[in-house]
């Protein structure tokens, strides 16, 4: 799954009077991101039309879903979304009271590139049609290469699930992306003989998504 992260500044952010709702731009057309993809009007026309489940409003793409999407639409300028954050949960308290002091990012969308075409001579791609996957809020800290990178330094040290689950703590991952990665860990993992080699095959897939997710 890829993904893409819309700052402040193009989300265009606003809440209502009661705090919870808000609206904003998860995605914009035509501009070309730091990865060399633009985004065409039209790309999320199918992904929208027919769906069998509900796009879910995470938070940081890994940890717990946050909230609902009330409304989701393509205009002129992008995809125009409108959420409420779920009342009386906890990191959905955390990310209201982040969003509201402009403490995190913005918006990114979980999606895969159905229809594409490329300028191999500019190193460009143009996005014609998305597979939308998810929204969420996030906080993208700019050292998540270096967390990685400590996290795998000291994994073979780990002895059971609860070990794993504090190393990403001590990583700087918070306990919500910890406990999420952890439980995924869990459910790729089958008790039997070979369920430490498993355990570890489990955590090599799920880094290498946090590696691809940093380096496109």
């Amino acid at each position: 799954m890829h993904k893409k992260n819309l700052d402040f500044q193009a989300v265009e952010l606003k809440f209502d009077d009661e705090g919870r709702k808000f609206s904003g731009y998860a995605s914009v057309f035509n501009g070309v991101d730091s990865y060399g993809d633009t985004i065409i009007k039209g790309a999320y026309e199918k992904t929208l039309a027919s769906r069998e489940r509900p796009i879910q409003m995470r938070w940081n793409h890994y940890g717990p879903v946050i909230g609902k999407w009330l409304s989701i639409e393509e205009d002129e300028k992008g995809l125009f979304v409108e959420g409420e954050l779920t009342p009386n949960h906890s990191v959905a308290d955390d990310a209201y009271a982040l969003l509201k002091h402009g403490a995190i990012d913005g918006l990114s969308i979980g999606f895969y590139p159905k229809k594409w075409e490329e300028n191999t001579d500019k190193g460009t791609r143009e996005l014609k049609e998305i597979e939308l996957v998810e929204i969420s809020i996030v906080e993208t800290p700019a050292d998540i290469a270096a967390k990685i990178g400590s996290v795998k330094s000291v994994i073979e040290d780990a002895e059971s699930f609860k070990d794993y689950e504090q190393i990403l703590r001590d990583a700087g991952f918070s306990r919500s992306d910890s406990v999420s990665l952890v439980s995924g860990i869990k459910a790729m993992c089958q008790s039997d003989s070979d369920a430490k080699a498993q355990e570890a095959a489990a955590i090599a897939g799920i880094f290498q998504q946090f590696k691809t997710s940093v380096n496109r």
